[in-house]
């Protein structure tokens, strides 16, 4: 995923100043589009504050129209629960069933997908 920060610039119409209050110790300022929706967010703190406390954020989910797939859609970002199981089942497993797993999936790959 590529955030697209020329269309968010082109799209801030507000900017939403969220105080520090009991639980931040620092402001975070939120652009949003003319339609109140969520864009990206900045967020600023002293020396103190660590590198996930400052700087230019974005949540993926609130800010869908701004980011691009490079994958074109081939790779989502959507809950996979199969994936999900098939991880909790291979770390349950044995060598030998990943072994056996690892061949299934290499088949499936090859099968739906032209490589060349």
């Amino acid at each position: 995923m590529i955030f697209d920060y020329e269309k968010a610039i082109e799209q801030i119409c507000e900017i939403e100043w969220l105080k520090e209050d009991n639980n931040r110790k620092h402001p975070i300022y939120r652009f949003l589009s003319s339609d109140k929706n969520y864009i990206f967010e900045v967020r600023y703190g002293d020396r103190e504050a660590n590198a996930l406390q400052r700087g230019l954020w974005t949540h993926t989910q609130k800010a869908k129209p701004y980011f691009i797939s490079i994958t074109n859609g081939w790779i989502s970002y959507e809950h996979n629960m199969e994936l999900v199981k098939l991880f909790s089942l291979a770390l349950n497993a044995t060598k030998e069933g990943h072994k056996t797993v690892n061949v299934i999936l290499q088949t499936d790959i090859s099968n739906s997908r032209d490589w060349k």
